[in-house]
Order: structure tokens, then sequence, then C-alpha cells
């Protein structure tokens, strides 16, 4: 409950509707570290295994 309607911001009906599952999925999300910036060598490594298209 704390995750769900806390942290999710979630309503009671939505929280008390979501499967295991689905919290487990949107808990997880708070989980991933925030990424702001792209290195050159992740830019690179993109670039490489998506070209663009002449």
């Amino acid at each position: 409950m704390t995750i769900g309607m806390g942290l999710l911001c979630l309503p009671p009906e939505t929280f008390w509707r979501m499967t295991l599952p689905e919290l487990s999925a949107a808990a997880n999300a708070l989980l991933v570290p925030k990424r702001i910036n792209m290195g050159r060598r992740e830019l690179e490594e993109m670039m490489s295994r998506f070209p663009d298209s002449k």
C-alpha cells in the first residue's frame, strides 16, 4: 500500500484492481536509475547498430 498509494500516487480503486505483476512492474520502474546524458561510447555504439539509411 505504501508503494502503490504512497510512492506511485495511485487512487485506492486503481491500487486494489492491480494484479501483483502490474504492481511489481510499476514498483520496479521506480528502482531504475535515471540517466540523463548518453556518453560518447554509447552514442557511437548506437550509431553503429542503427546507421542512418540513405
